[in-house]
C-alpha cells in the first residue's frame, strides 16, 4: 500500500435481501451505493437511525454477508474475488465487535477458550502460545489474568465487552468494524470502553468503522463521519465540520433531537424527528429523505440528489450549497 492508498476503500456497495415466500418474494435493497475510505489509524463513524443500513454495511465489508455489488479494496486489493484459504486469510486483517455482549460470547466456553478460538481456527499457534496470547488480551482490554478460567455469565456488560474486543484482537488485525458497541451498555460504562478503543487505536495503529446511532459517541471517537439513511450515505467528512455546520437536512435533525447538557445538570432533548424511516422495500423516488424533509420541493421527489461539496464536506441534498441549507448547532459537553 503507498502512501496515499487508504486502508480501507469502499466503492458503491450495494446489499439486496430477497424476503418472503417462492410465491411473494420481495427484495429489499438495505444498502444502496455506498462509498468511503479509511486511512489506516484512523476511525470513520456511520451514523443513522435504527434501519438505516449501517450494520448490513459492516458485516458486508468483512464478508460476513455477501455484497450484491460494489468494490471493497482492503491495503489495494479487491477482496470481492477472495475465496476459501484466500478469504479466511483475509479475515485475519479484519476485527469484528458486536452490540450484544451478552449474545456474542459463547455462554458454555471459558474466557480462555473464546480468545483462543480464533488462534486454533487459524492455525497461527500451539496450545502454550495460544495461553500465552490470551493472558496478553485480557491485560490489553483492562482485565486479570483470573478472568481466564472464568465464564461470560460471571461478568458485567462492560466486562464482557472487554472480553468481545480482546477476541477481535486476537489475530491482530490492522482493521475492527464495531457495531454499536456501546449502546446497550450504561453511560458512565460507555465512557470506559471508548476510552479503550482509543487506547488501543494509539498502542497498535489500528483503523476503525465505528458504527453508532448515538451522534455523541462518533463525535468522540471519529476524525470523519459517514451519516447513513436508507442504505445510502447522505452526508460526510470531518467530523468537526459535519457536526458544526451540517448541510443535510436528516443531519441538521439528527444534532436537533440529539440530548444536550444544559447548565445545573439538566438534561434536555431536541424535537424528534417527525415520521417514520421508509420502507428499505419500497424507497422514495428521488431523494429518499424528501417524505420526511420540512424543506423538500419537487425536485426533491423527481431527481435523485448529487453529493455536492460544501462546507468542507459532501451533502447529497439539492440544496445542500444554498446558505438556509446550514444550521449552526452549538453541542452542550460535559466534563
Amino acid at each position: 500500500m503507498t502512501g496515499t492508498e487508504p486502508l480501507l476503500s469502499v466503492r458503491d456497495l450495494s446489499k439486496t435481501f430477497r424476503v418472503g415466500s417462492l410465491a411473494n418474494r420481495r427484495e429489499v435493497q438495505a444498502v444502496r451505493g455506498v462509498s468511503f475510505d479509511i486511512p489506516a489509524g484512523s476511525t470513520l463513524g456511520l451514523v443513522g437511525e435504527s434501519g438505516s443500513g449501517k450494520s448490513t454495511t459492516g458485516r458486508a465489508i468483512a464478508r460476513l454477508i455477501e455484497p450484491t455489488g460494489g468494490v471493497v479494496r482492503f491495503d489495494g486489493a479487491d477482496v470481492g474475488p477472495l475465496r476459501g484459504r484466500a478469504l479466511k486469510e483475509w479475515r485475519r486483517s479484519v476485527g469484528f465487535v458486536f452490540q450484544d455482549p451478552y449474545g456474542s460470547l459463547d455462554s458454555r466456553m471459558t474466557v480462555q477458550q473464546i480468545l483462543s478460538e480464533p488462534l486454533r481456527v487459524h492455525s497461527v499457534a500451539d496450545r502454550r502460545e495460544r495461553r500465552t496470547r490470551a493472558e496478553e488480551l485480557v491485560d490489553e482490554v483492562g482485565l486479570s489474568k483470573s478472568a481466564l478460567e472464568k465464564y461470560p455469565h460471571e461478568f458485567s456488560g462492560g466486562q464482557r465487552q472487554r472480553l468481545a474486543i480482546a477476541r477481535a484482537l486476537a489475530l491482530r488485525p490492522r482493521l475492527i468494524i464495531a457495531d454499536e458497541p456501546v449502546s446497550a451498555l450504561d453511560v458512565s460504562v460507555q465512557a470506559q470502553i471508548l476510552n479503550l478503543f482509543n487506547e488501543l487505536q494509539q498502542r497498535h495503529g489500528l483503523a476503525y468503522l465505528f458504527i453508532s446511532h448515538d451522534l455523541d459517541v462518533v463525535d468522540f471517537i471519529s476524525e470523519r463521519i459517514a451519516v447513513m439513511y436508507l442504505g445510502e450515505i447522505v452526508e460526510h467528512g470531518a467530523a468537526d465540520e459535519v457536526l458544526a455546520k451540517p448541510a443535510h437536512p436528516y443531519t441538521q435533525a439528527l444534532l436537533e433531537a440529539a440530548p444536550r447538557l444544559e447548565p445545573g445538570g439538566r438534561i434536555e432533548r431536541g424535537p424528534k424527528l417527525e415520521g417514520e424511516i421508509p420502507s428499505p422495500e419500497n424507497p422514495p423516488p428521488g431523494c429518499s429523505f424528501h417524505t420526511r424533509c420540512p424543506r423538500a420541493e419537487e425536485v426533491c421527489v423527481a431527481r435523485h440528489p448529487d453529493m455536492l461539496a460544501v462546507a468542507g464536506h459532501g451533502a447529497a441534498c439539492h440544496f445542500a450549497d444554498l446558505p438556509t441549507g446550514h444550521l449552526t448547532v452549538t453541542r452542550g459537553t460535559a466534563e
